[in-house]
């Protein structure tokens, strides 16, 4: 079967993958998380963004090698497993599904009355008071680069040539799991420029803000994560996208 794919189809995918990851994870914070008789909070958080990033990984992974976010695009670049004169491309599209995702749950949101993107956070990343167990700016920059890496390290790895062929999504989205039941409490758990940028161009004011430190230490763990992969842990016979990895 041929995996040759045009540049429009990849961007197709990975909008799709980035909305769904959005609407999916940030759509549980926002209208279910609140609701006393539903009471998901933040194990059901974590289980809705994990399992967005799982399905959209098998649906549209083969397609566009499944990012679904800046900070991956970039890792992925800095391990030499994607191409950097397509970064600009996938960050672009990832930030508008993401904002796409953010304005439809705005729209779904504001049908309940009383509803305030701004008194609620909108499910929005923060430090210090925005923060939901009030952690300091530096509490947030060292979790959001740390978990970060960790998430490119789980990509880099299950991708590999010599990992096992067909379980990268099931691992993918098990860490993403695990990495929102850390930090949720922490920063609202980023890891993701554009999950972040979404809802706070609804959430304004402090959201904004803040907006540009859940670029920063997503993008620095990526670039870490990217640049050590093959210092710390080898090369694999040759880079493989996410559609190799799925495979049986």
């Amino acid at each position: 079967m041929s995996h040759s794919y045009s540049r429009a189809q990849r961007l197709v995918a990975e909008f799709a993958g980035t909305f769904v990851l959005v609407f999916g994870g940030v759509g549980s914070a926002v209208l279910a998380a609140g609701v006393p008789d539903v009471g998901i909070g933040y194990l059901g958080v974590a289980l809705a963004f994990g399992l967005s990033v799982l399905a959209m990984a098998y649906a549209v992974g083969h397609v566009s090698g499944g990012h679904f976010n800046p900070a991956v695009t970039v890792g992925l670049a800095t391990a030499r497993r994607f191409a950097w004169r397509d970064v600009p491309a996938y960050v672009a599209v990832q930030v508008v599904a993401a904002s796409a995702a953010a304005l439809v749950l705005f729209g779904v949101a504001t049908g309940k009355e009383g509803f305030d993107a701004v008194g609620t956070g909108f499910a929005t990343n923060g430090f210090g008071e925005r923060s939901p167990g009030g952690y300091s700016l530096l509490s947030v920059l060292l979790v959001e680069v740390v978990l970060t890496a960790v998430f490119l390290y789980v990509i880099l790895g299950t991708t590999d040539t010599r990992a096992p062929k067909g379980f990268a999504p099931l691992a993918i989205g098990l860490s993403l799991t695990l990495i929102h039941l850390v930090s949720i409490p922490v920063s609202n758990t980023s890891v993701n420029p554009a999950r972040s940028t979404g809802p706070a161009l609804f959430a304004g004011g402090e959201a904004l803000g803040q907006l540009w430190l859940f670029w920063l230490a997503p993008l620095a763990g990526a670039l870490i994560a990217g640049a050590t992969y093959r210092l710390l842990l080898g090369r694999s016979a040759e880079p493989a996208p996410l559609r190799v990895a799925t495979e049986a």
